[in-house]
This record gives C-alpha cells, structure tokens and sequence, in this order.
C-alpha cells in the first residue's frame, strides 16, 4: 500500500483564525463521539483515540473538557454524519466528510465549493470505490511478526503491515478498527500513536497542473473555510 496517507494536519492550522476553526470542529466531534459512546476514554476508544489527536494538535484543555461536559448533559445540538463526493480539478477525486445539524445547509455549501471551482459533486459511492477505507496506526515497534500475530489472534484481517527503522505502520479495515486497537494496546501496553484513525487512502494518485492548481488550491479552502467539513481526503499528489 506504501506510506501515501494522509494526516489531518495537512492544511491546517496556519493563522490563529485557523486555529480556531481547528478546535471547533475537534470540539464538535469529540461531542459527538462522547454522547454516542459515552464520555470516560477508558471505555471509548474512539474518544480517546479522538482526545489523543486534538491533544497532538494542541487543542486547548478547556475545549476538549467543554465539549465533554456538553455531552454529559445530554441536551445541545443534534449532530449527524454527512459524506459527500465527487471530482475536482484537472480530474482529481475527493470525498469530503462533515457533522451537520442541517443538512440541507451544508450540501449547498459544500456543493458551492464544487461548482465554484469548475468541479462536479457526484453521488454517494461515485469516487469513494477509488479509495481505501482503512485504519491506520503509526507506532514506535520493532517486533513486526508479534504485531502482525497480535492482530491474527484478535481476528483482525491485516491489510498491510510496513516496518520502517522501527516504527510500524498497521493497515486493517476500518470496520476493525477498535478489535485492531485492543490488540495492540494489549501487546504494547500505553502505545503514544503517531498517528490512530480511520482515512480514506486513495488506490492511485494524480498530478494536479496549470490553472488547475490555484482552482484546486482554492476547492480546498473554501471547504476547509465551512464549520461543518471535518475532513477532506483527496488523491492528489501534493508536491
């Protein structure tokens, strides 16, 4: 599969502005995460997994505990999952994946960014078979056959395991994601992840040139500009 995946980090947190957009949307998942899998970490490895990540990212405390203490209140907003895809500039591909308490709201909005930047939103499953939905985990291990037995007993199907001067990274299904986590928190013990998350990895890349760059640059930042896109993940290959 080799290492093209894509981080969160790529095109945030550049002017404080951006910062603040960061935090909102870490705030607004970590929300969403504790109210449908509960609020204690130690129960809900997506949310700890999630809390991990924005601490990485130097989201401040009082975010990450504000978003907390909203869920254990059970009221607030009521967010739902969005995913949209389609092609972008000079034939690139993208899927672009948001938290929205309307939908309607946020299809216009991120379907704006398309037309806007000569790009044509597509249907559901129209660019995503391109891509592979998988878990990733970015660890410091030099033991690669105990990992990969690891995840065989736990009835993991590994998809791909690379060990590069002694930090592995585990490809699985997304669908395996907590059964691949356990396992390696049960062999490794307190693992820092580099990287802990579910990523859509494209099968093949493209090149992005001419006019198309400024209209593709300009495609991602408009959706990154919208409170409700939480990821973009793209195969355009970034120079």
């Amino acid at each position: 599969m080799g290492r093209a995946y894509q981080n969160r980090k790529e095109s945030m947190a550049k002017t404080s502005d951006m910062k603040a957009k960061v935090y909102s949307r870490y705030g607004r998942e970590i929300y969403v995460t504790a109210k449908s899998g509960g609020t204690d970490p130690t129960g809900n490895l997506a949310l700890r997994s999630l809390i991990d990540r924005a601490k990485k990212e130097q989201v401040p405390a009082h975010v990450i505990e504000k978003a907390l203490d909203k869920a254990k209140g059970g009221a607030g907003e009521d967010y739902s999952p969005a995913r949209y895809e389609g092609y972008g500039p000079g034939g690139s591909m993208a899927i672009i994946e948001c938290l929205t308490d309307n939908p309607n709201r946020t299809f216009g909005d991120v379907r704006q960014a398309f037309t806007k930047t000569k790009c044509k939103i597509g249907t559901q499953g129209s660019v995503s078979h391109m891509f592979d939905h998988c878990a990733i985990f970015v660890f410091a291990y030099d033991d690669e056959e105990a990992v990969l037995e690891a995840l065989m007993d736990a009835d993991v199907d590994v998809t791909d395991i690379e060990n590069e001067d002694g930090k592995l990274t585990v490809f699985a299904p997304n669908t395996d994601y907590f059964k691949a986590k356990q396992a390696l928190l049960d062999l490794c013990g307190d693992i820092d992840f580099e990287v802990d998350e579910i990523q859509f990895i494209p099968q093949s890349y493209t090149t992005v040139s001419g006019d198309d760059v400024a209209l593709f640059e300009k495609f991602l930042s408009m959706l990154n500009d919208l409170d409700d896109v939480q990821q973009v993940y793209h195969n355009v290959e970034m120079a």
